[in-house]
């Protein structure tokens, strides 16, 4: 698996436009604004994109995703349906956070704990990790080792959980026992800041040791 990461919106999120090497074919995780960049990162790589994966409702994840779907009738996967209220209210984060007005939109498929997704001929496997909102996903391509995890884990910290059904004792379980058994060796993009790997985390995240 490829990737390149685009950092969009004013919050500097962590889009994500993967790709199979072996199709060309490839997704854009979690566009959550700037879509000229998304689309001009896609092209530059010679990438043709054929679905949107969403981690989770927030505005800064998902903005673009409507947008998105429409110019390149893409569908849209993820995130779990837990977050349907995050995404209802698009418009009002848009309020909220001075975004743009921003449209909701209903996902081709809702994702749970256990489900695939493909990309071309890549297979991601879906967690579903609630504790930042209750509906977050996070895709994990294991024969790349590579996970893209939204706002569940950042390089020595871990997602807020002070928004509306955010819970702090399931993204913590979230992370200890959907995460780290994938192994340490596993890197990961979140939504914000540099990457980082789960053993990096496992025992350095000062949120995570025990």
């Amino acid at each position: 698996m490829q990737y390149v990461i685009v950092p969009v919106t004013p919050f500097q999120q962590n889009c994500t436009v993967l790709w199979c090497p072996e199709t060309m074919k490839g997704a854009a995780v979690d566009p959550g604004g700037d879509l000229d960049r998304i689309l001009r990162a896609a092209e530059t790589k010679g990438v043709t994109l054929e679905k949107i994966l969403v981690t989770h409702g927030h505005i800064d994840h998902a903005g673009a995703v409507a947008d998105l779907a429409d110019k390149l009738s893409l569908p849209i996967e993820g995130p779990q349906r837990e977050d349907q209220f995050w995404i209802d209210g698009m418009p009002m984060q848009s309020k909220m956070f001075g975004f743009p007005p921003v449209r909701s939109f209903t996902p081709d498929r809702w994702l749970e704990d256990g489900d695939t997704v493909t990309v071309g001929n890549l297979t991601l496997d879906v967690r579903h990790c609630p504790g930042h909102t209750p509906g977050h996903v996070v895709f994990i391509h294991r024969p790349s080792k590579l996970a893209i995890v939204g706002d569940v884990l950042f390089q020595g910290s871990i997602g807020r959980t002070d928004f509306p059904k955010g819970n702090h004792g399931d993204l913590i379980a979230s992370i200890k026992e959907r995460l780290f058994p994938y192994g340490d060796d596993i890197a990961f993009i979140p939504g914000h800041g540099p990457m980082s790997t789960f053993g990096e985390e496992r025992l350095y995240n000062p949120f995570l040791t025990d």
